[in-house]
Parts: structure tokens; C-alpha cells; sequence
């Protein structure tokens, strides 16, 4: 039986980049969608721009791109909110990335070409275009993920991932909706748990448009109250 692909995005006042973003990835979705039911999903994450309503503009011509919207809880909750979506409809694939255009779609193919070998395959971004500071920030993540979890990862949060749906159902089990860092876990999860997983180097362009919402400042906040989080996730493994 043909695979269904849900390709999922979370968005935040991303006017600037939406439109534009989702003609570089509805081919992708055109060109897999063999079932008849695969999906591009956009979650609106409470945008006070005009991205919902470009978003519902695209759809009016592009009957396989499902706009959602969601009140503002950030980007986790946005990306969690995704993930159980695809999985309540059906999927056998999610792939996720972000809206902002820094991800490259070319480079898609190479990760569904493997999908048959593993459970998950990750993005790992060795060059960043998002500045040094984010670069450490995921050198820092990857180190305690090795401390409170005892598992080696290149990079934990890349968002250029194509997972099997039905761990990643069993995975969000574990997280609560609001979560704000689920693809930190999921990539824990999967390694954690001996699923079969692979890394491969992904290009991560510089944001061109747009007002990146999440700031050093912030990055640091979040990542205080992670200690805790990986505190109770590790209990609870």
C-alpha cells in the first residue's frame, strides 16, 4: 500500500516568509503523494500578522495544504499540536520542519530515499546560518542530553526530520501539549528507546525575512526550565 506523508510546519507571524515557503515545499507533497491522503500542514501558532489568512488563501488553490490555527503557545506546542494532528489522521510518515525558510527542500529526497532503513532519520545542521550563540546553544543541549540521558546525539533539535508516525504516537504520550522543547525528546526518544535512527548533515540557511520570536534572552529561559523538565522525563523513562 502507497505511504501517507504529512509534511507539518508550526508558524508565527511569519508573513513575511509563508507564502513563499509554502511554494518551495507543495511540490514535495505533490510528488508523494501516492495514497491519495498525503498532506502539507501549516499550525498557526496564534499569529497576530497576516499568516492565517495567507494561509487560508493558499489553501483555496492547493487542495492538499491543511491550514490550522491554534491559540499562541509557542513554538512546542505548536509543533506537538502538528504531530497529533498527522497521527489522528492517519499518517505513516511526519515530516517536520519550520516555516522561516531556512530549511532547503532539495534535500528532502535523500531522507524519504532511506526511510525504509530506520525509524527516524534527523537533520543535522554542522554549518548554521543563525549565528554562533544558536550554534552553542545546541552544543549545550546535546551535552545534557548526554548527562541526564546517557545518549549521543549530533544535534537534537534540527527541524528537518522524517519520523515513523506510529513512534512518534507512542512518544507524545509522554509529553505534555504545552511541552516547549518536543523535538529535543523525540530525538532522545528514539535513540533512547534503540529505534532505528540515522543523522544526516542538512543545510541551515540564515532567516532572510521576517522577525525571529525566539531570542537569546528566551533561549536561555527555556533552557533553565528544561533542567527541570529532563529531571521528570528521566524519572518517568
Amino acid at each position: 500500500m502507497s505511504e501517507i506523508l504529512y509534511i507539518v510546519m508550526p508558524a508565527y507571524n511569519e508573513e513575511a516568509n509563508i507564502k513563499e515557503t509554502l511554494d518551495a515545499w507543495y511540490p514535495i507533497i505533490e510528488r508523494h503523494n501516492e495514497s491519495g491522503n498525503s498532506c502539507l500542514t501549516v499550525v498557526n501558532d496564534g499569529s497576530k500578522d497576516n499568516t492565517y489568512k495567507i494561509m487560508l488563501e493558499y489553501a483555496e488553490t492547493h487542495p492538499l495544504f491543511v491550514p490550522l490555527t491554534k491559540e499562541n503557545g509557542g513554538h512546542g506546542s505548536a509543533v506537538i499540536f502538528a504531530y497529533n494532528h498527522a497521527v489522528n489522521s492517519g499518517a505513516d510518515w511526519i515530516f517536520q520542519t519550520d516555516s522561516d525558510g531556512q530549511t532547503d527542500p532539495d534535500e528532502f529526497e535523500a531522507f524519504w530515499s532511506e526511510r525504509e532503513k530506520y525509524d527516524a532519520i534527523f537533520g543535522n545542521r554542522t554549518v548554521r546560518g543563525d549565528g554562533q550563540s544558536r550554534a552553542f546553544v545546541e552544543k549545550v543541549v546535546c551535552r545534557l542530553v548526554k548527562h541526564y540521558f546517557g545518549v549521543r546525539v549530533p544535534d537534537a533539535n534540527a527541524p528537518f526530520r522524517l519520523m515513523r508516525a506510529d513512534k512518534v504516537s507512542q512518544y507524545l504520550k509522554k509529553l505534555k501539549p504545552d511541552y516547549n522543547l518536543p523535538n529535543i525528546m523525540m530525538t532522545t526518544y528514539f535513540v533512547y528507546y534503540k529505534d532505528g535512527t540515522a543523522f544526516r548533515e542538512i543545510s541551515f540557511k540564515p532567516r532572510e525575512k521576517g522577525t525571529n520570536s525566539i531570542n537569546i534572552k528566551r533561549i536561555v529561559k527555556i533552557g533553565w526550565n528544561a533542567l527541570k523538565d529532563f529531571r521528570q522525563l528521566k524519572r518517568e523513562l
